[in-house]
């Protein structure tokens, strides 16, 4: 697979179905999510789910919560609906079961604060009283247990532009690998692959990146299934990282040492003085990175130009421009 094909990659996420304005809560209403059905719709095939219709609920329906007794459940809390108890765990569980096993998605954004989909901070009660606050919904439990390396938000945290940036970066990231792994790809190909991906890698995990590099030098030796299965862990255990400012400057320091040979001493030293900028916290990753693959395409840097770091999602997203704090 090339790179125009990877630029072409349009990563399939799942959703929370009223995040994207269906008319399934509770009360018969939605949650519509401004970026997922605006900003992002452009850019990705959506796979809508509700679980709590799936499993016969309805809607207006009442309302769920999680409790948990050491008489009814001694294993972990259940869920109940909120008035006539009635226990709904087994069938949530076995739906995620079944939605897991089929699952073929690059990333999963759940409703927030939701007993069923919610991912932080789930209130737990007992009687009356809420006596944890750190539950996690039966669904997406089920879906995290099954596929522990997907890129998974809820929509609350992605009003935070650091945890935007990251899952937007990740389902693409893991939408390219999906579609080289699902062609009729040789083991050149991975080495291709990887050869655009070093720098994102090195962005999220130096340590990991570098195992990844083991696992490709024996590309030409393993049988494909095992090598695929191999780098999709290393792969996605390395973007599961968030890429930190340091982490970012020493990529571009790199990146700077690929084309600096080529530039003037003034030209050289306008890109390390912005990527010290960036360092400093005085201007958004965007204004390096811009300028550095700018010069890499000006004085032929094929490898830096084409690495992935630079443009991991559609520029048209504008992820980047936040400063960092």
């Amino acid at each position: 697979m090339n790179g125009q094909a990877e630029a072409e990659v349009r990563p399939r996420v799942a959703v929370s179905s009223c995040l994207m304005g269906e008319p399934v809560r509770f009360n018969g209403g939605h949650s519509r999510d401004r970026f997922l059905s605006g900003e992002l719709d452009p850019y990705v095939d959506w796979v809508h789910v509700c679980p709590e219709m799936e499993i016969g609920l309805g809607t207006p329906r009442e309302t769920l919560r999680l409790e948990r007794s050491l008489e009814r459940s001694p294993e972990g809390p259940r869920l109940v609906t909120r008035k006539t108890g009635d226990d709904l765990t087994d069938k949530m569980t076995d739906l995620a079961v079944r939605r897991a096993r089929a699952l073929d998605v690059d990333g999963y954004v759940f409703k927030a604060k939701s007993p069923s989909c919610g991912l932080h901070g789930i209130p737990v009660y007992a009687g009356q009283a809420a006596v944890d606050r750190r539950g996690m919904g039966v669904f997406a439990a089920g879906i995290l247990a099954a596929h522990p390396l997907l890129p998974v938000e809820d929509e609350g945290r992605l009003n935070d532009a650091l945890l935007r940036e990251t899952f937007v970066e990740r389902i693409f990231a893991h939408a390219r690998l999906r579609a080289l792994f699902a062609s009729d790809w040789r083991p050149r190909d991975l080495v291709a692959f990887h050869s655009r991906h070093k720098m994102q890698l090195l962005a999220h995990d130096p340590t990991v990146y570098r195992e990844a590099g083991r696992v490709v030098a024996g590309a030409g030796t393993r049988p494909r299934e095992e090598l695929a299965a191999d780098y999709t862990r290393v792969f996605g255990t390395a973007l599961a990282r968030k890429a930190a400012v340091g982490r970012n400057v020493n990529v571009l320091q790199h990146c700077l040492g690929m084309v600096g040979d080529t530039l003037d001493a003034v030209r050289r030293a306008d890109l390390a003085e912005v990527i010290a900028a960036y360092q400093a916290g005085q201007v958004a990753l965007s204004v390096p990175t811009t300028l550095l693959r700018h010069h890499a395409r000006g004085q032929g840097a094929t490898y830096v130009q084409d690495q992935t770091f630079f443009s991991p999602y559609p520029q048209e997203l504008r992820l980047r421009n936040h400063v960092p704090a």
